[in-house]
């Protein structure tokens, strides 16, 4: 089990980087470039048992809330083309935070399971 957690922190710190490499051409590049960089080095560090299970609460819930703030009002899908170009930007983010957000939860429930039973 371990091993199977290990991997997915590695395979989603990866996934997170090439994201947030993706993010240069952008509007608003910097921030975005900043949340999945911040994304996958806090994944990559449950890899290699540097990220504390605080961090990892605090970024899960801290993407899960920026989830809600940013979700549109119209949610008119992930296509350009399909809708309105605001209400698609801001659902593919939204969508992202809460793939971040549930990433980084997952994480820390075993980050925390494992303190727990060292205990």
């Amino acid at each position: 089990m371990k091993v199977l957690f290990k991997a997915i922190a590695i395979v989603f710190g990866v996934l997170f980087l090439i994201s947030a490499a993706l993010q240069y051409n952008d509007p608003d590049s910097f921030i975005w470039i900043l949340i999945w960089s911040l994304a996958g080095l806090i994944s990559l560090g449950f890899a290699i048992n540097k990220t504390p299970f605080f961090v990892l609460l605090v970024s899960g819930i801290a993407a899960l809330i920026g989830f809600f703030y940013s979700y549109p009002e119209k949610f008119e899908g992930f296509e350009i083309g399909k809708g309105n170009i605001k209400n698609v930007e801001e659902g593919r983010e939204a969508y992202g935070l809460l793939i971040i957000a549930i990433v980084l939860l997952i994480l820390g429930a075993r980050a925390w399971r494992m303190k727990k039973s060292k205990v």
